[in-house]
């Protein structure tokens, strides 16, 4: 049955634009948007239930694009110790890092990772997001990692979200494979991916390109793996050095490649020749006090997609609202609101190659909206935290939270 919802004001993001329409009217057919467009035009129709907005703004729901948000405990001590002068070789070295968020991560049951994820994840529902990715990564062997995306399976089992999960298995190196990184890609490539597809876990594959994580020469064998198991691809790119990831993944028509303080005007070219998106992060950027800032002038020039995320791990970004990353993309990275509410909506689903469904409210799209009770969409990424009067609806329906 149709719902025709009415009174409000509406930021479609076509084209990455607001693309307003004043005084408008949106009806919905089940999970999907039948017609958009002003309340004047709305046609004449039977209507199982007509809804009044009450004169908000409505957007498309917001995409959270590149989490971690399924962990064994945290590293909020490590924080403090950082803050007193201790470094993080330092902090390394006494088996903390990312070694104890896979220590943790390993000892935790299925059902304790599912319990604590739920609490952040909810944190980000209840600011507007309504699809997610989520990363593995933890785990390092194919029973943690395996454990880590049933975990993701079942999140989208029990919220009202959309939710992604991405194998993150080439994140670190696992303590029984020190010194052997190229062992341990082996592993990966011949093992743990193809049967953790087979078993319907995997949406993406992800990697960490980097001087303290995976080469690029190891990086390929993973994509090469992910292309023949016919996986989309996305990685971490140009966080702390360059290595030409992100023109790696560019070659491999990734979906995105992440982070990116470090890319070259090259790597901004391949990216742009290959529609892979340049997803930002904020919160590890502030967390981090990193100087070293992503080429936004060169990416915009080129055309190159801008996503932004909320980067949520124990390490670096324990981030647990996406609008504050917004307020952190125009004030850190110079993007304006409206830019920035793209990077959240349409861009983000380009990253998640979800594009053709999500990301914007067209005819046709999934009925994900976010009813905000503000003057102008501006005020998404004006206020600093809190949460923002606002109704969520998914799929068609207005969930409570």
């Amino acid at each position: 049955m149709k719902k025709l919802w009415k009174n409000c004001h509406i930021a479609t993001m076509q084209n990455g634009q607001y693309s307003s329409i004043e005084h408008a009217a949106m009806v919905t057919s089940g999970q999907h948007i039948h017609w958009i467009g002003t309340f004047d035009d709305v046609p004449a129709d039977a209507y199982s239930e007509t809804i009044d907005l009450n004169g908000a703004w409505v957007t498309p729901g917001l995409i959270d694009c590149h989490t971690h948000s399924v962990f064994g405990g945290n590293r909020s001590v490590e924080f403090e110790k950082r803050l007193q002068g201790v470094s993080y070789a330092e902090i390394a070295a006494s088996g903390g890092g990312i070694a104890s968020t896979v220590r943790a991560t390993r000892e935790a049951s299925e059902q304790q990772l599912l319990a604590s994820a739920l609490k952040r994840v909810r944190c980000l529902l209840k600011d507007g997001v309504t699809t997610i990715e989520i990363k593995s990564g933890y785990g390092l062997d194919y029973a943690n990692e395996r454990k880590m995306l049933r975990v993701i399976r079942q999140i989208a089992e029990t919220l009202p979200m959309t939710v992604r999960s991405t194998c993150l298995a080439a994140h670190a190196l696992p303590p029984e494979y020190q010194d052997q990184s190229d062992a341990y890609i082996e592993h990966i490539c011949n093992d743990m991916l193809p049967k953790l597809h087979q078993e319907g876990l995997v949406d993406a594959v992800d990697a960490f390109c980097e001087y303290l994580a995976f080469s690029p020469a190891q990086v390929e064998r993973v994509f090469k793996t992910a292309q023949s198991l016919n996986l989309p691809i996305k990685l971490h790119a140009e966080q702390l050095s360059s290595l030409g990831g992100s023109s790696l993944a560019a070659r491999y028509q990734a979906l995105s490649a992440d982070h990116l303080e470090f890319m070259t005007e090259e790597d901004v070219k391949a990216m742009a020749a290959a529609g892979t998106v340049a997803v930002l992060l904020p919160g590890a950027f502030y967390f981090l006090r990193e100087t070293q800032y992503p080429p936004l002038q060169s990416l915009q020039q080129h055309g190159v997609r801008i996503a932004l995320s909320s980067d949520l791990n124990p390490g670096t970004s324990p981030a647990l609202s996406l609008r504050l990353m917004m307020n952190m993309g125009s004030t850190l990275f110079r993007l304006t609101p409206e830019q920035t509410l793209a990077a959240v909506t349409l861009h983000a689903a380009h990253a998640l190659g979800l594009q053709d469904t999500h990301g914007s409210l067209e005819q046709g799209k999934v009925a994900d909206f976010v009813a905000w009770d503000i003057e102008h969409p501006s005020e998404i990424v004006y206020w600093l935290g809190g949460d923002l009067p606002k109704r969520i609806i998914q799929h068609g329906n207005e969930i409570s939270i």
